[in-house]
This record gives C-alpha cells, structure tokens and sequence, in this order.
C-alpha cells in the first residue's frame, strides 16, 4: 500500500517554504516548486520510511537554504549599509527536482556556488518559451546569473509574436503547449530568425517527437526535470553555433563586396560600374533588361539580381526564348490545360505560375515572336496569365529580368520587335562589357576557374606559368567569359605537371604563338622605351607584372625575380 505525505507534515513544510518566500520574495517561485508537486499529491512512495527519507530531505534542503539565505543577507548588508534596498539574494543554481522523483537522498542536494560558473558576453538574446511561467523564470535567471539577456514568454503565441518583432541568439521552448505547441514555434523561428539555434524541452520526451525537432531543424532536445548545468552547457554551444553562422554571412558579405556580386567577379573600372548599378537594382522589384555580346555572363547576373533581392528564397526560373517554337513557347511561358492542343494529355503550370514570387529570366528576348510578344506585354501589364486553351486568369507576382545580345533599338526600327515591349522591359538596363575591354579581370578569372575545375576534376594544379599568362592576356576573347571559361577547363584537364602551362592551351593558341613569334625583330623593339627614366620604367613593369598575376603579389615577385619584401618596398614607394 502506498503512503501519502500526512497534512500536517505538508502544513509544516509549506510554513517553511513560506518564510523563505517572504525574506527573498524574487525568487519566491523556486522555494514553491517543490511543494506545489508535493500538494498536488504526485509523491507516493511505497513505504512510509521511504517517505520520511523524502521528507526528512526537504527539511534538510530548506534548513541550508535558510541559513545560506541569511549568512548571505546578513554578509551583503554589512557590505552595504547605507543601500536604500537590501539586496536581492539569489538561490542554488540547480533545483532538486529529481530528489522529489526518486528515494535516492545523497543526489538530492546540490548549494554549488554559481562563482566559479564561466560567464559569457552580456550582448547574447535568449527567448525563453514555456506555458508554465514558474519553470521559465527559473531557468531564465539560471542563464542570467553567466550572462545571458533573457526575455520570458508565457504561451506560444506570444513567443512567436516575439520571435517576429525581435532578434535572438537562442530560443528555449516547452514542446507542450496549448494553442501553439514547441514545433510550431520551431517552424516560426527558422523562417523569422534563421541564425538563431532552438532549443526543445519537454517532460514528455519520446523518441518520435525527439526525431521530428531535430529534423525540423532543433539544435537540441532537453528532458523535464532539468538539469540547468547541462541546460548552460547547452545554450553555450547553441549561442556559439549561432555566433558561426552570423560570422560566415558576415565574412561572404565581406567577400562579396571585395571580389564581386555573387558570381560576379571583376576589379576592372567597367565592372566596378556594373556591380554598383547591381547592388542598387537588387532590392527593387524594377523589371531588367541585361545587354551584351555572347558568353559575357548575362544569366549570371540574372542571377545575382534575384540572390539579393527580397525575392531569393522563391524561385529563380530561367527560359531561353530563342530555342523554342511560337507555340511551345507559349505553352512553357503561360502553361497549357488538357486537350488544348495534340498531345496535351494533362495541364501544365507555365514558367510564370512555377516562378510565382520569384524571378523569371528571359534569355534572348529579342527572338521572341511577335505574337508571344503581344502576350507577354499583357501579362506584363495586368499581372494575370491565361493558359492556353482555358479562358480562366490566374494572377502572378513575378519578376521580369531579360537579356539579349542583339540592338532592340534596331530589331524595333525593323518591325521585328515591339517597341512598348521594349520600354516594359527595360525599366533599368545592365550593360555587360566584352572580355577584351576589361583585361584586367582576366587574372582574376583565371585564378576563379583554375581552383573550380582542379576542384571539380579532382586535380591538383599549383600554379599557372608566365608564359600561359601572358598569351592569355594577349587573347581577343571573341567568346568571351565563357570562351576563358572553357580554355581554364581544358587545360586543367590536360595538364600532367600541376603547372598549366603554354603545352596545356587548346590549338588555336598554338597557332597565336607561332603567328606572334614570325612577327619582324622590329615589332618587339625596346625603342619605345628609349629616354624614358629607369623610375618610371620600373613602376611600369611592377604595376603590369601585379596586373599579369592577378594581385598576388608571390607570384609577382617570382616573374620579376625579386625577393617579397623588395616587391613590397617598391609598391609603397610607387604607390601601387
């Protein structure tokens, strides 16, 4: 049979934990904890000495609690006896809740002093989440006594009010909670905060509800009673995990800005042009239209003009207009329903449905038929498509980047294109220099590809030889990036040295070089240089050999055959 505690065993109890309560009334809520369970009748043990033991452990905890209570009040007033406020005592970092759960004594008890616990920057935002607000405040002062900003919220709905209003580095939710349960509050965080760490606890723990956070993206899972050395142990890694991500962001921003807009990479005075009108593009909902020559990279910037937009985490759907006949065209752009035409067997969702709140890039535009034209400066207009072969509208939200490398202004004057298509699509136009107006990029685009495809075919590839270099840089580049593009993968390819040099470039630099090399003596005179100061020849060759190596400045002094530290005294003293 099992024993119950007698009523007036839990009077007497109940008295002490009230005199606690009213010396330190902040924390009244730690000295109730356990009574309110033991109120509640959830204690029953299977021997009245059992319970005694119970009991008798109680009593014992709330005497030291008491006597550190009071040592510790009377300690803090004679250090400050002039303080209009007595100061605030605070309990044992670690509450006993599992000594009220098991008739073990010896692990009931824990004073540890909170002095020795490590302390963490004071600037860490923690939400704590937990529809019993008792238990929340005591494990929120438990993280603020090493440091942490703690904010308590007692429902889910307003966690996730307030996940949605502020910033947070850890978010602490019960799993359990009426209204708005712990995953739901997962699934707000990660799409409001996605660089903070979350959290679960629960005193309800199964393994399918373990397995179903932790694969909607929980950092951890913690278990009711809990132990809060382990809970700061936990919210330590969580926070540094947390402080990882903003740092790598931080650190791709930092890259960004430096070496390009995403894919985008160029140092040259055209593409620091190109890049800022991108970064101010970017953020509008502005339809663009990108022009230039063949292989220049016009999709890449589609791409990076949706990548930082408010419209990345949609769709991004690209569509080659050129390749496709007027009514396929049709049917990929506006979608087509069942029987619409032969061989529509079911309905199709076009590009703009597929692309709703995302972006729809256009590739070469300017062969789009007329007929389609006509269409697509409706739905330009009215925001609505009309699949083919059904007369219902379906609205969409997307945006329109496009590209050609043809003279819309000529294709207009010729009948072959619209002209209030034209001034819809280009509400704001990027230009795209060829590759040889912009040599100065070169290197750093062989450096890009070199590291890509020596990384993509499992190769290693040291360096590139002068000699590879300078015939590179002496290229016409009609294909431009991606005629570069495609020389960087063949020569990786072919290499045998892990040097790619002037025996790894493809057939027609071969013929480059026996074209340069038949040239009269004459064309390679010096007499061009002939009375110009050694000063000035000297910055000349150093600004063009940093040029010919793309910044890196190694790799400079090695083709000028000095030492680095001479390399480095000649830059400041000519101000490169």
């Amino acid at each position: 049979m099992n024993a119950v505690l007698p009523t007036q065993t839990l009077n007497g109890l109940v008295e002490i934990n009230s005199l606690l309560a009213s010396i330190d009334g902040r924390q009244a809520s730690f000295y109730r904890s356990p009574f309110l369970v033991l109120s509640l009748g959830r204690i029953r043990c299977q021997s009245r000495f059992l319970l005694r033991i119970q009991v008798h452990g109680a009593l014992l905890f709330y005497a030291l609690s008491l006597i550190r209570v009071v040592m510790q009040y009377r300690r803090e007033f004679r250090s400050h006896p002039s303080s209009a406020h007595p100061p605030t005592l605070l309990p044992s970092p670690r509450f006993p809740y599992h000594f009220l759960m098991s008739s073990s004594l010896e692990k009931s008890v824990d004073i540890s002093v909170d002095a020795a616990a490590p302390r963490v920057g004071t600037d860490l935002r923690v939400l704590i989440i937990d529809n019993n607000r008792q238990h929340a405040e005591a494990v929120a002062e438990s993280l603020r006594r090493v440091g942490y900003d703690c904010t308590v919220c007692a429902s889910g709905p307003a966690g996730i009010e307030s996940i949605e209003q502020n910033i947070y580095d850890l978010i602490i939710t019960d799993l359990m909670m009426p209204d708005v349960d712990g995953l739901e509050v997962l699934r707000h965080a990660r799409q409001s905060l996605p660089e903070a760490e979350v959290v679960l606890v629960t005193g309800h723990g199964t393994v399918p509800s373990a397995v179903s956070a932790m694969q909607q993206g929980a950092f951890n899972y913690l278990l009711k009673p809990l132990d809060l050395a382990q809970l700061r142990s936990v919210a330590e890694k969580a926070v540094e995990a947390a402080r990882l991500r903003r740092d790598n962001v931080e650190l791709k921003r930092r890259l960004d800005e430096k070496f390009g807009f995403e894919g985008v990479i160029g140092i040259s005075p055209q593409m620091n042009d190109v890049l800022e009108r991108l970064k101010r593009i970017a953020p509008t909902d502005a339809s663009v239209l990108v022009q230039g020559a063949t292989g220049t990279g016009k999709e890449l910037v589609a791409q990076a003009i949706h990548q930082n937009s408010p419209r990345k985490n949609k769709p991004f759907v690209a569509l080659n207009c050129a390749a496709l006949s007027e009514h396929i065209l049709e049917s990929e752009l506006f979608g087509h329903i069942r029987g619409a035409f032969t061989d529509a067997s079911t309905d199709r969702v076009g590009k703009f449905e597929y692309a709703h709140g995302g972006t729809l890039f256009l590739d070469e535009v300017g062969d789009m038929p007329l007929a389609t034209q006509i269409k697509l400066l409706r739905v330009l207009e009215s925001g609505e498509i009309t699949r083919v072969g059904s007369n219902e509208p379906v609205h969409v939200n997307v945006r329109i980047v496009s590209a050609t490398n043809r003279n819309l202004e000529e294709a207009i004057a010729a009948g072959t294109f619209r002209s209030d298509l034209y001034h819809r699509l280009k509400v704001v136009t990027v230009v795209l220099p060829r590759l040889a107006e912009r040599r100065q990029d070169i290197p750093l685009l062989v450096d890009y590809f070199m590291k890509q495809f020596a990384q993509r075919h499992r190769k290693t590839i040291r360096s590139m030889s002068t000699a590879a270099r300078r015939q590179l840089m002496a290229h016409e580049w009609p294909g431009n990036v991606r005629q570069l593009r495609n020389v960087i993968e063949s020569m990786v390819v072919v290499d045998a040295d892990e040097v790619l040099d002037v025996d790894d470039l493809p057939d027609e630099f071969q013929v480059d070089a026996t074209a340069a090399a038949a040239q009269p003596a004459a064309a390679s005179s010096l007499g061009s240089l002939a009375g110009r100061p050694l000063v000035e020849l000297e910055k000349q060759f150093i600004a063009e050999t940093l040029q010919l190596a793309g910044g890196n400045r190694e790799e400079a002094a090695t083709m000028l055959g000095i030492g680095q530290r001479t390399l480095y005294r000649k830059i400041k003293e000519y101000g490169l």
